[in-house]
């Protein structure tokens, strides 16, 4: 038997033991644009499979030819998941899943909060909330890193950004972990019989409301008092289009713009920060070498991103037939790009499983691979990496792992769930 018939990538179990690298790896040798089977993790369709980097940076910058939304005879379904997602629940509403010129209106009114003028402003602020998270571990001289470090940072970033009180940054963290987690029985709510899977679909649907109620409330406070932050500015943000013509976000569309910030904002950073220190912990001589020379920060938090690409695919959709590395892609067809295969591809990057914090040049494409929807927080994420790690090879040379991760019960990101690490107390 081949080792393409062993491949199934809707195998959520197959994933809590980490990407399976050997499987792109003969991917993207053999077959880097390859027909999935039909599969009832992918509304019992078959799906294309696209591993190399070359592929995927195609896909990326070949415009609504696959698009993010919808596409031919699916009837305004689909999105950027395996399942189709039904209109209103995300595909032509959510920013993430809506194509030019409708995501081009969108990006423009909620850009302002993430411009890298923004972020920098941000870079005292992040110091001191990273100071924060360590001071409160540090004496103890163990802790889970996921939850207590890596988890922390990008909340109170988030928070600070949007506008949300610092006391509820525990909801927000709730809200994450139940919407990508839904999977996961550590995460999803669930049913009446306590031997019966999880409820995926029940747990996203009520953490949904949630945050659309919060997000609702928090909009009505902003009309109140006006703050320095995003959610004031867009309850009454306008954009003027090239045709002349303004528009604002609907209601809606603040709601799953919310849901967008607070899970991207969250679990895509935690992911690549809990990714690192294993990475780093797996080199220790990568780790001497950014405590030896800390200037390394940038081309390290660079690698981080390469070796930890948080997200494992994103999901097209063919709006036309058309052909991809030698295949013929039909329109409608679902079409996954798989973000940790590309950022090992042999082809792109030398030696690359290898972590070398040192790696230049190093086009990876942990943000995308150019196009429209190149990720919005890169510069965010970017600097809350680098803070932390920077605060924490200084503060905690000596961290070592105490245990094996637990990895997240989920295909769309490479998420771990509880890191334990000890280090000598101060």
């Amino acid at each position: 038997m081949s080792l393409v018939d062993e491949i199934d990538l809707t195998d959520l179990d197959r994933f809590t033991e980490g990407f399976p690298h050997e499987w792109f790896t003969f991917l993207r040798r053999e077959h880097p644009v390859w027909r999935h089977p039909a599969s009832d993790g992918a509304d019992g369709e078959p799906f294309w499979v696209v591993s190399s980097y070359e592929h995927v940076t195609e896909v990326h910058q070949a415009g609504t030819l696959f698009s993010h939304q919808t596409g031919p005879g699916r009837d305004g379904a689909g999105g950027i998941a395996l399942n189709d997602l039904e209109p209103g629940r995300g595909p032509g509403m959510q920013m993430v899943m809506t194509d030019p010129p409708q995501h081009t209106r969108y990006r423009k009114l909620v850009n302002s909060g993430f411009t890298p003028r923004m972020v920098r402003r941000l870079s005292e602020t992040l110091r001191l909330r990273t100071t924060t998270i360590l001071d409160r571990v540090a004496p103890r001289g163990a802790c889970d890193f996921v939850t207590e470090v890596a988890a922390d940072l990008p909340l109170m970033a988030i928070a600070d950004i949007v506008g949300v009180p610092q006391e509820d940054r525990d909801k927000l963290f709730d809200w994450s972990n139940r919407t990508i987690g839904g999977s996961d029985p550590e995460y999803a709510k669930q049913s009446a019989d306590a031997d019966a899977a999880p409820d995926h679909g029940e747990s996203y649907e009520g953490v949904v409301i949630e945050m659309a109620m919060y997000a609702h409330a928090l909009a009505d406070e902003k009309r109140r008092e006006p703050a320095d932050d995003l959610w004031t500015r867009l309850v009454s943000a306008e954009v003027t289009m090239e045709d002349g013509s303004t528009h604002q976000l609907s209601e809606l569309e603040q709601d799953l713009f919310f849901t967008l910030l607070i899970v991207a904002g969250n679990e895509t950073t935690r992911n690549a920060i809990s990714h690192g220190l294993l990475a780093f912990f797996e080199h220790p001589d990568q780790w001497q070498r950014l405590r030896d020379d800390p200037s390394l920060i940038e081309t390290a938090t660079e690698e981080i991103l390469r070796w930890a690409s948080p997200v494992n695919f994103f999901r097209r959709t063919a709006t036309e037939d058309v052909e991809l590395g030698g295949q013929t892609i039909r329109a409608g067809d679902k079409v996954s790009l798989w973000y940790p295969s590309a950022n090992r591809d042999e082809a792109e990057f030398d030696d690359p499983f290898t972590f070398d914090i040192g790696r230049t040049p190093n086009h990876h494409v942990a943000f995308g691979a150019g196009g429209a929807h190149f990720c919005l927080g890169a510069s965010l994420a970017r600097l809350e990496i680098e803070t932390l790690f920077s605060e924490l090879s200084r503060r905690m040379p000596d961290i070592a792992q105490a245990g094996p991760p637990e990895g997240l019960r989920m295909n769309l990101v490479q998420g771990v769930k509880h890191l334990p690490v000890t280090f000598t107390p101060t």
